[in-house]
């Protein structure tokens, strides 16, 4: 039976209008993570409150060497740096290494991050594993993971960058990270 005015079924019930996940294979359950991996919920920053900028931001890669073999790095290892990723939907997250986000973020089977970060979206403008994050040399970057609708790294005083997939871009503190329509601040 159909409805005479919009042609929809009047037998159908909203479980049989449901549309087929479009990743059918993924049937992983996310186990949780190590004990550091915390959200907390926290106030969003007041408007003209919150801290600002106060180091300007470099775009890019560290420096390549001809051949492909990056700048030299420090003879010591150096320990991770302890960002605070403070998202628009009110929560706060400090990180240390790496890190995936997104609204279902599920690293491939040879993949392995410090942080899985689900961001609830209604309007799912931030897809499943929206973008990648780490640091390098103690800076935080960022790494578009061919998102539905892209990332864009917002950095006073320079113009808004719009990421390409699959490379990385240093982000500074204070920059604000626009996934979909959501976004979050490096702190």
């Amino acid at each position: 039976m159909f409805c005479g005015g919009c042609g929809s079924s009047t037998s159908a019930t909203p479980t049989t209008r449901k549309r087929a996940d479009p990743r059918p294979s993924d049937t992983t359950i996310i186990q949780p993570l190590a004990p550091r991996t915390t959200v907390i919920s926290v106030p969003v920053w007041p408007a003209g409150t919150g801290p600002t900028a106060d180091q300007p931001a470099d775009a890019g890669l560290p420096p390549v060497r001809p051949g492909g073999a990056h700048a030299a790095a420090p003879a010591e290892k150096v320990e991770p740096a302890r960002y605070t990723l403070q998202f628009s939907t009110g929560e706060t997250v400090s990180v240390r290494g790496t890190g995936l986000i997104g609204r279902r973020p599920l690293p491939q089977p040879s993949e392995r991050f410090d942080h899985l970060i689900q961001i609830t979206d209604l309007g799912m403008s931030v897809s499943k594993s929206h973008l990648e994050f780490g640091q390098h040399d103690g800076e935080f970057w960022v790494n578009d993971r061919f998102s539905g609708n892209g990332t864009v790294v917002r950095r006073a005083p320079a113009p808004a960058l719009r990421c390409e997939p699959g490379r990385r871009y240093l982000v500074a503190r204070g920059a604000r990270v626009e996934i979909g329509d959501q976004f979050f601040v490096v702190l």
